[in-house]
């Protein structure tokens, strides 16, 4: 199974959720989205294949959300786009991919949805 993670090496979670990954014997391709933020169109891809809205994956906490006025609901879907790709510690994480499908590991529980099963 090929697994993609989008991992933040200093969010407890997005470790937590890597190490669930290799616990279950696979060795997941790591995307240190920080250094090597997705293209836009690879950002809407994710935010389709998980079901979501740009404001459903922003993160607020350790973020210039509050001083860009990010709660303000005049930012377009486009925006706020524009938004995470200037600022990609906005983007929310971890996110996982494999052919199961893609999902916001958050709480890290939710990555046994695209794990193989035991």
């Amino acid at each position: 199974m090929t697994i993609t993670i989008y991992h933040n090496p200093n969010c407890g979670t997005s470790r937590n959720v890597l190490a669930m990954i290799r616990a279950s014997s696979e060795e997941p391709e790591i995307v240190e989205y920080l250094k090597t933020p997705p293209s836009r169109a690879r950002l809407v891809e994710l935010l389709g294949l998980m079901d979501m809205k740009p404001r459903d994956l922003l993160r607020r906490r350790g973020t210039p959300y509050d001083e860009l006025g990010l709660d303000d609901p005049k930012w377009s879907d486009d925006e706020l786009i524009d938004f995470m790709l200037a600022h990609p510690i906005l983007i929310e994480r971890p996110i996982v991919v494999t052919e199961k499908g893609a999902i916001l590991a958050r709480p890290s529980e939710k990555l046994r949805e695209l794990l193989p099963e035991a």
